[in-house]
């Protein structure tokens, strides 16, 4: 009960502000919305643009052909490792090496919880 104690009962004067108040808004609205969304328009096309043609080249499922260099790859790679050329790294590339394959796990924890 003490909210209702608390809250003011609304006035003919309380109301007709907000009335006003309403009707500046939609008008407001009303007069810059397309000025506004030709403002958006303009400021997202480039961004828009480059992220689409960075997504169907990175996004893109790998080809036949791209297969065996991934192999290649992944051999080299063992190798290298059990030569101890992991020794040789850098802290920065340790580091660098860590977060890609963190950010990999949360991709695929992501989606496995995404399935469940």
């Amino acid at each position: 009960c003490r909210s209702v104690l608390l809250a003011a009962p609304l006035t003919v004067t309380s109301s007709a502000v907000m009335a006003q108040a309403t009707q500046r808004l939609v008008k407001a609205v009303a007069t810059r919305g397309p000025q506004l969304v030709s403002a958006a328009v303009t400021y997202s096309k480039p961004r828009l643009s480059t992220f689409w043609y960075y997504a169907k080249v990175e996004l893109t499922p790998p080809s036949p052909a791209e297969i065996p260099k991934a192999i290649d790859g992944m051999k080299a790679l063992v190798k290298a490792f059990q030569a101890g050329r992991l020794s040789q790294l850098t802290v920065k590339e340790a580091l660098r090496n860590g977060l890609v394959a963190t950010e990999v796990l949360m991709w695929f924890y992501i989606g496995e919880i995404g399935r469940a």
